[in-house]
């Protein structure tokens, strides 16, 4: 007998025939789709598992294979006594309906190739996960090779099987007659189920009567799957072929032996000589040795040993056994509970959910993964249960990897963000998420949060209910690093700033500023100066708390190293805003003091920053002023460091435009003028005074050209065409003792503030030409006006007093520099097609751009009367060799005090 039954094993071990393929021909695909081999049981192992779906509404389902290759060796009336003895099993399951049966989703079908029906998902077989594997795929599945059962699953597994049988032997009249791990199924969930009714017996008396259960005499020649596993019968089945409930009793004392035993049976059955084992089993039994027992718990061990009893009115029945002390613990308790809520009320639902989460922790991953969590999910259809159901989900939602969030929750979640009905109930859900928004931030993909979370936080935000929008302004800055920028921007920002603006709660109001402050981190600078600052001054509200929210933002942003507030908008907008908040009544000392150190700081940094600004200008133009025109410009731009207005750009192009019209002019030819030839018949004091003018001017073109080069910023005004004197307006009418004027010019003399000489130079440093005044040309053209009147010269005797000595015309002429300047690259600009060796006294008006020009008469020593008046100091008068570092500067701080 043994043999055979190994043999059998062996060969459904072996069998390696693609089982998908035979099924293909049954009629459970055609509204099933198979999948991959998952586990095995069923009597002898013989039935291989499947995961699948059902091909209309995709519901996952367990499709049972039997294989009929499996039983070729057998005849053919022994094939027909295995295959009916299977479909009675699977055909009395259907028909019994019990949670702590296993649920048929599609009776039995057959085909010429095997025999299937479906299920509930299932996991694994109990044989299975004790070690027993035979008809599984190769290699072992993972997930049930490493599977080990907490306790909390075998109490409460051990204890539906005793359920299980409670309905049979009192609900249904029926003894399972071969209760055995193989036939105990664990779904999906984890949960225990009985199935293998291929040798179930039923009561032959009436349903009121006491039962009565015939029993078939055990037949050593019948095919191993037409007789039930003897490792788990009771004595009396073999022994005296007869069997009540008790024996199923005896079969769950054995079941449970072998839980805790690693899947092994009290004894070993020779199945060659079964009726002697068993004769040798019941002597054991009658004197059990403890050692037998010690791996069970010590507070079930004596009710496994009364199972295990020869007398059966010894065993206690299924319904006793469900009550016994060791399946009171809180786990299996609670486990239980997730299995009747169906007959539970919402009050009584609520109840247990409040308290579920103190027993949460105490249960294993995996139990409350597949065994609460489905069951709590599935209340979410329930409205009224939502808010209680809610917390205990994001409880185990942060116990679940990322994958299993995905997998097992968040569908379910899903319709939970967008409930908003009941009003009531959506409050209480909204409270309950925004609590927990960090986990759902976490978790959840990008796409969903931005089309399920976030739409709920805005909805938060314009809650009717003030208790609503300040835990939501409280909690947004925690979680503020988790929302994307255009979400944060578009959407949150501007409803925080609408609710600030349009609730009549100061609390929100207060909690919209404090929000927004904390979450100014995470904005970027010019957002914050166009939106939030202006922002601040549409909030119609004085209150203290209200203002020291105000000045809280502008302190964080003006602070923040990221963010910062520009000068510009300190001067123009931040201050004048906070000044006059300064002085609300409302404030108290300290507030009052906090807004002015706000102030204060401010201040400090934009007269920091402008002084800075304005010092660098300075120094740029104080560089120019030392500078040849031509290499101002370039380097001007070089020193600007700072940040220019509009004004001062356009400043900057127009200089460069004239600098570059300046060096695109032709340079002025020089022409020499020959002197009047003139013809004295008498020599007179007017004669001799002619003379010695056109020496002078004979000696001024002699001495070479006397050049200073001009250090200046810009020139701005246009050149006279007229002549002039050092830069000086329109010739006009000077006494010097002539009868004709000589000319000097009665206008305002212009000269730029930096203008210096940058080498000694004629005229003290003053704008020098190429051309002098040609003295004996003006004398040619009096002598041609007036051919026949002797000149007047008595004004000339008002120049020179008989007090003083006179001084000769020759001493007046400026003498020649030790060392001639270089020339100018602006020298001939200046001209006015006069001689180069003369003296320069007409040139054009030079300024510098944007400096106050014209300081008068004071820096021209030819203005000075002392310079024709005293001939003692005329040899030391240099004109040419003025100094440049003292008197000019001296005049410009007299005049403009810089």
């Amino acid at each position: 007998m043994e043999s055979m039954l190994n043999k059998l094993k062996s060969t459904v071990t072996k069998v390696t025939a693609d089982v998908t393929s035979a099924v293909m021909g049954n009629p459970v695909t055609r509204e099933f789709e198979v999948g991959r081999h998952i586990a095995s049981g069923g009597p002898g192992m013989c039935w291989r598992i499947y995961d699948g779906t059902k091909k209309s509404t995709k519901q996952e389902v367990a499709v049972f294979v039997f294989d009929k290759k499996v039983i070729d060796r057998y005849q053919k009336f022994e094939k027909d006594q295995i295959i009916d003895s299977l479909k009675k099993g699977v055909q009395q399951l259907t028909r019994l309906r019990h949670p702590r049966l296993l649920t048929v989703q599609h009776p039995l079908e057959e085909s010429r190739d095997c025999l299937a029906f479906c299920t509930e998902p299932v996991f694994a077989s109990l044989a299975n996960v004790l070690g027993q594997w035979d008809n599984l795929p190769s290699p072992v599945p993972t997930d049930i090779k490493d599977y080990k059962l907490y306790d909390v699953e075998t109490k409460y597994g051990l204890l539906q099987i005793s359920e299980g049988l409670s309905f049979l032997h009192s609900g249904v009249k029926m003894v399972h007659g071969n209760l055995c791990p193989e036939n105990i199924i664990l779904n999906k969930s984890g949960a225990w189920k009985i199935m293998g009714f291929d040798f179930s017996i039923s009561s032959s008396n009436p349903s009121d009567a006491e039962p009565k259960y015939v029993c078939k005499e055990w037949d050593p020649n019948l095919p191993p799957l037409c007789l039930p596993n003897p490792e788990y019968l009771a004595p009396e089945y073999i022994l005296s072929v007869s069997c009540d409930s008790a024996s199923d009793m005896y079969s769950l004392g054995v079941v449970m032996h072998a839980v805790f035993n690693e899947g092994k049976p009290v004894f070993q059955v020779n199945k060659q000589d079964i009726f002697k084992s068993f004769s040798r089993q019941l002597d054991q039994l009658s004197r059990l040795s403890p050692s037998v027992l010690s791996r069970i718990p010590e507070e079930v061990r004596e009710h496994v040993k009364m199972l295990l009893s020869v007398t059966a009115n010894v065993r206690p029945d299924a319904d006793q056994m469900t009550k016994i002390p060791f399946f009171d613990d809180v786990g299996a308790v609670t486990l239980q509970y997730f299995d009747t809520l169906f007959q539970r009320d919402n009050l009584q639902k609520s109840q247990f959910y409040k308290g579920l989460p103190k027993v949460l922790p105490k249960l294993p991953k995996r139990v409350v993964v597949h065994r609460v969590l489905p069951a709590l999910t599935s209340e979410f259809v329930n409205p009224d249960m939502v808010p209680f159901v809610l917390p205990n989900v994001l409880l185990i939602a942060e116990e679940c990897t990322k994958e299993e969030y995905l997998r097992l929750i968040l569908p379910d979640l899903t319709p939970v963000f967008k409930q908003q009905e009941p009003v009531q109930v959506h409050t209480v859900i909204q409270l309950i998420f925004l609590q927990k928004m960090d986990l759902l931030l976490t978790k959840t993909p990008p796409e969903d949060i931005k089309n399920s979370v976030l739409p709920m936080v805005y909805r938060a935000v314009e809650a009717p209910s003030i208790q609503i929008q300040e835990l939501c302004l409280n909690i947004i800055p925690s979680f503020a690093n988790l929302i994307d920028y255009p979400s944060m921007k578009n959407a949150l920002i501007p409803r925080i700033k609408s609710a600030c603006l349009q609730t009549s709660s100061l609390a929100v109001r207060v909690n919209s500023l404090v929000c927004l402050g904390k979450i100014l981190e995470y904005l970027d600078k010019w957002f914050v100066i166009d939106e939030i600052l202006p922002f601040l001054q549409q909030i119609p509200s004085r209150e203290p708390a209200v203002l020291m929210g105000i000045l809280g933002i502008y302190k964080c942003t003006f602070t923040h190293k990221k963010l910062g507030i520009p000068k510009e908008h300190l001067a123009a907008k931040s201050l004048p805003h906070l000044v006059s908040l300064s002085i609300d009544n409302n404030l108290n000392l300290n507030q009052f003091n906090a807004f002015m150190a706000v102030i204060r700081d401010m201040l400090s940094r934009m007269e920091a920053e402008h002084k800075t600004k304005l010092e660098q200008l300075h120094s740029m133009q104080e560089q120019q002023r030392y500078l040849p025109l031509s290499l101002s410009l370039p380097l001007s731009l070089s020193l600007l460091k700072v940040s220019l207005t509009l004004e001062e750009k356009q400043r900057l192009a127009k200089e460069q435009e004239q600098a570059a019209k300046l060096r695109n002019q032709q340079p002025l030819a020089p022409q020499n003028v020959k002197p009047a030839v003139t013809t004295t018949q008498t020599k007179d004091l007017t004669s001799s005074l002619l003379n010695n003018m056109t020496s002078l001017n004979n000696l001024s073109l002699n001495s070479g050209p006397r050049t200073a080069p001009m250090q200046a910023g810009t020139l701005t005004s246009g050149f006279s065409t007229g002549p002039t004197l050092g830069g000086m307006g329109t010739m006009a009418p000077v006494s010097n003792g002539f009868s004709s004027p000589m000319g000097f010019s009665s206008g305002t003399m212009a000269m730029g503030v930096g203008m210096r000489p940058a080498s000694p130079g004629m005229y003290g440093g003053l704008a020098t030409t190429t051309s002098t005044p040609n003295f004996g040309t003006l004398t040619q053209n009096q002598n041609q006006n007036q051919p026949s009147k002797p000149p007047d010269m008595s004004a000339l005797d008002s120049l020179f007093t008989a007090t003083k000595p006179k001084v000769s015309l020759n001493q007046m002429a400026s003498k020649p520099a030790a060392a001639t300047a270089a020339p100018s690259p602006w020298l001939n600009q200046f001209g006015t097609g006069q001689p180069s060796q003369t003296a320069g006294m007409q040139a054009g008006r030079v300024g510098m751009t944007g400096v106050q020009g014209g300081f008068g008469m004071q820096a021209n020593p030819f203005f000075n009367p002392q310079n024709f008046s005293q001939p003692t100091q005329a040899p030391t008068m240099n004109t040419g060799m003025l100094k440049q570092s003292t008197s000019v500067n001296n005049d410009l701080k007299d005049l403009f005090g810089f």
